[in-house]
C-alpha cells in the first residue's frame, strides 16, 4: 500500500507552506526523512526526529535519527518502518529538522491507496508555497492564568523575592 501525506511547515508562517508525498507503507521513517528534507530544499545533514502524535498534535515518543542515548535505548528513523508509526487509526507525526534551527513540521497520513505501477516511490505529488530563508520563531509563552499562580499559595510566597530564600545565590 502506498500512504500519502501532507506535511506542513509550522503555521508560525505569513504563507501556508506543506508539501503532499506519496511514500511505500513498509519504507522506513528515515526513507520519510530523506523526501520531506529534499522536498523542502534542506541538505539533510541536520539531526531530525519524528515525534508520535495524538489528534490534537501533543507530541509523544521520539523516533529520532540517530541514537544520542547513554544506553542506547532511543527508538531509530532507520529501524522503523512507517507503517509501525502510523496507520488510519494514528494518523499524525511532528517532524523536527535541525535542532539548532527548529524547522518544525506536521506530518498527517491523508489517504492509504493501492500503488501505482510505473510510479516511482517516494513521490512528491505536489508544492505549495517557499520555505522561508530561516525557520519561523517559537513562541514559547505562559498561559494567561500564569500571572494568578501567585494567588494559589495561601502563605503568599513572594516568588520574586529572592533574599528570602534559604540557600546560597552564589552556591557554585
Amino acid at each position: 500500500m502506498i500512504y500519502r501525506f501532507r506535511v506542513i511547515l509550522d503555521n508560525d508562517v505569513e504563507e501556508n507552506v506543506f508539501r503532499d508525498l506519496e511514500i511505500r507503507e513498509d519504507d522506513t521513517l528515515e526513507d520519510l526523512h530523506n523526501i520531506i528534507t529534499q522536498s523542502f530544499g534542506f541538505d539533510g545533514n541536520e539531526m531530525a526526529s519524528f515525534y508520535l502524535s495524538d489528534d490534537e498534535w501533543n507530541q509523544g515518543e521520539e523516533i529520532s535519527l540517530f541514537d544520542l542515548s547513554d544506553d542506547n535505548s532511543a527508538r531509530l528513523m532507520h529501524e522503523t518502518s512507517i507503517n509501525d508509526a502510523v496507520d488510519k487509526s494514528r494518523t499524525k507525526l511532528i517532524y523536527v529538522y535541525d535542532f539548532l534551527s527548529m524547522w518544525t513540521f506536521f506530518v498527517e497520513l491523508a489517504e492509504v491507496v493501492e500503488e501505482i505501477q510505473g510510479v516511482d516511490y517516494p513521490n512528491l505529488m505536489y508544492v505549495h508555497g517557499q520555505i522561508p530563508d530561516t525557520a519561523p520563531e517559537k513562541s514559547f509563552e505562559a498561559d494567561d492564568d500564569f500571572e494568578d499562580f501567585n494567588d494559589e499559595f495561601e502563605d503568599g510566597f513572594d516568588f520574586d523575592d529572592y533574599d528570602g530564600l534559604d540557600f546560597d545565590e552564589n552556591w557554585n
